[in-house]
């Protein structure tokens, strides 16, 4: 497997502190996936935000779907 690069390590890490910052688990983001018409799996989410292999389209819904609309990316 390749090993992760510094872009995909950001987009894990930025995601994973929003999700801690709106105090949300991966179980209460998949409920909200769903309301914004993604349907996945707490254990896939987990997954793929682990790996830190995702789209950014995916990227886009979780920070919708958690009603994030700023982001500071320093």
């Amino acid at each position: 497997m390749p090993e992760r690069n510094q872009w995909e390590d950001r987009a894990a890490n930025l995601l994973k502190a929003e999700l801690k910052r709106k105090g949300l688990t991966y179980a209460q983001l998949a409920e909200r996936l769903e309301t914004v018409g993604v349907s996945d799996s707490e254990r896939n989410i987990r997954n793929k935000i682990s790996r830190g292999k995702f789209t950014a389209a995916f990227l886009l819904a979780c920070l919708s779907a958690i009603n994030v609309t700023d982001l500071r990316l320093s």
